[in-house]
Order: structure tokens, then sequence, then C-alpha cells
């Protein structure tokens, strides 16, 4: 099993700088190519502070030059607010610019809050109809000389300009939840993302299944890869992982109030929650975060992800974002890559 980073700039508070905030995400990132992680992922929002990552291209080309070995993902681009051509040709470019380590992941999206301001009357089921149109839409776009004549896009015969240096062309990841998704990623050969988010392992266990399930149902088409994406912390005692399980656990009330698009939203940022509020959430917890996200010591940490290894996981995705300071971030994605992942060396 492969380790990459899935991390973000996240901003709190409008007395940060957003300069700074992307010098520390530069800084997380080398940390995790000099320490061996195959693969770095950042995603696609828009008017969030919560997430700032309005064009993840622009953040990898960057990090293709400060980084040398390491692979890099969009993790992921929105689907709907892509058109077929522009996403071919943006990603190929990155592609050349980043000398072939491009990873394409590619979702429907998930805030209401987004799609009302991108694209106006959009819901999660148009969102994935779209996801699902425009994904073979762009490999056929890297083949050249293609005509689309789809509910969403039409477009006469179209080469993608450029090309993608990657033969075929570069990677193709779904983030999948449901099993139509899973049927439809492996059907049309792509790699699947996926995340239980706050849910156990149980969740964990039950994707693989449809995962599976999916690759069963499409036994001509060579099996692809899954990733696993889950918030991780290695803390250094059980005091540390008290902490990170609390601050995990304010991070999903966040993540759950963004996701509802109910709260008021300022300069990009949500009306703060008050201890309170977080207390009495129905389901959320520090207990909850600590036994269902992976958040414990190194040796902890290992015992979980080798249970993920033994289900068939190609990869697991450290989710750094967590509302917690850089230092906290720095000393556990430290702990990770030399205490934690040595343990998956094949010489181990």
């Amino acid at each position: 099993m492969k380790f990459s980073l899935f991390i973000h700039l996240e901003r709190i508070s409008a007395d940060e700088s957003q300069q700074k905030l992307y010098d520390e995400f530069l800084q997380l990132c080398e940390i995790a190519d000099k320490g061996g992680m195959h693969a770095i992922w950042t995603g696609e929002h828009h008017g969030m502070n919560f997430t700032i990552a309005p064009n993840p291209f622009i953040n990898l080309v960057d990090l293709a030059r400060r980084t040398e070995n390491v692979r890099l993902g969009t993790g992921t681009v929105i689907a709907p607010f892509w058109h077929p051509i522009k996403l071919a040709g943006e990603a190929a470019m990155a592609d050349i610019i980043m000398d072939g380590r491009l990873e394409l992941g590619i979702a429907r999206g998930a805030y209401s809050f987004e799609y009302e301001r991108m694209i106006p009357g959009l819901d999660a089921w148009e969102a994935g109809q779209r996801m699902r149109e425009l994904v073979p839409a762009v490999k056929k776009l890297w083949d050249g000389d293609y005509t689309h004549e789809g509910e969403y896009w039409q477009f006469p015969k179209t080469t993608s300009a450029p090309q993608p240096m990657q033969d075929p062309h570069p990677p193709v990841w779904v983030a999948a939840r449901d099993p139509n998704s899973h049927d439809f990623a492996v059907a049309n050969g792509c790699n699947v993302q996926v995340t239980p988010l706050w849910n156990g392992d149980d969740e964990v266990e039950s994707l693989m299944e449809r995962f599976n399930d999916a690759c069963e149902k499409s036994p001509s088409v060579p099996r692809p890869k899954i990733m696993l994406l889950r918030h991780t912390y290695v803390g250094g005692d059980e005091a540390d992982v008290q902490q990170g399980a609390e601050e995990v656990n304010r991070f999903y009330n966040y993540f759950g109030a963004w996701f509802k698009n109910e709260r008021p939203i300022n300069q990009g940022l949500i009306e703060p929650l008050s201890d309170e509020d977080i207390a009495n959430h129905p389901f959320y917890s520090a207990e909850q975060m600590r036994t269902n996200n992976v958040i414990g010591t190194s040796d902890k940490v290992i015992e979980r992800l080798k249970h993920y290894e033994d289900l068939g996981y190609d990869e697991y995705s450290f989710w750094i974002d967590s509302g917690m300071t850089f230092e906290r971030k720095k000393a556990s994605l430290e702990r990770f890559i030399n205490e934690v992942m040595p343990a998956f060396q094949k010489d181990a």
C-alpha cells in the first residue's frame, strides 16, 4: 500500500496571512516528497476560506518545480464547473509542465454553496450526470478528432491541444461512494477514490465491497486502483492524541456547517461555531473521531492501516486538513513518515 498527502490551504480567521498559509502548504508538501510519499493531492473549491483551492493545476505546477519524485494529483476537480475541452487541454498542459506526474481526480462536488454560485439551480444528481458525461469525453479528446453530442455539452470534431505527456494519458480517478459511481468508474477504466468521512471502519469495508462488486461486473476491464482518504493524526502521547481528536471534531463541525449551507458567510468565512454548538452536535464528538478516523500513536495507526492494506486498498491518503496549527500538522506528518511508513516497506 502506497501513501499520499491530501492537503488544502485552510483559512480559519481573517487575521491569517494567505501568503503565509501557502508557504506552510508548500513546506508540508516538500516534507511529503522528501519523506518518500507516493503522491500529493489537492482539490478545487470556490469562495470558501475553509478550503482555498480555486484551481488545483496552478498549485500542482508550482509543486512540480519544488518536488522531485512525488506524483501530483487533483483531489478533485469539480466536473460540472469544467467544459470537456477546457479540462482536457489544461490537464494535458499541466502534465507536460509536470514531466508526466499528473494524476487527474474528478468528482461531482459536494457543497451546495458552490453549486448555487457557479451554476445556479444545480443539484447533486445533475452534477453526477455531468461528471458521467465529462469523464469519457476528456479521454476521447486526448485521443483526438472527437465529436461530442451530449446532454450538457456539444461540440464539433476537436482534439485536445496540447495532448498529455503520459501515454496514453494521465491516470483518471473518480470519487465514488454509491455503487453506481463505482460501477461507472470501473467500467470506464478509472481508478477510484473513496472516503468514509467521519464514519468507522465498517464503512471502509463496505466501500471496498462496492469496488470489488463493480470490478466483477466489468471483467473485461483491467482492475483499477482504489485509494482510501481518511483524516489522520499521529500523536506523540495520549494527551496529544486526545487533542488531535478534539481538533478533528471541531473541523467536522465546520465541515457539516458548510455542507448544510445555512449559516451566514462573510468574506469567505462562515459564522463561528460556539463551544456549545460543537459540544451539542448530535453525532460528532471527539471520541467518535478518535474511534472512527485514524487518530492515535504510531503503533495504533500502523495497526489500523495494516487492516486497510489487507482489505486491498492500493493507496492510503493522509488527509491533513484539520484546523490544527502548522506546527501540529508538521509534527504529525513527520511521525507518520518516520514511524508509520517504515512498517509498510517491502523489506520491513
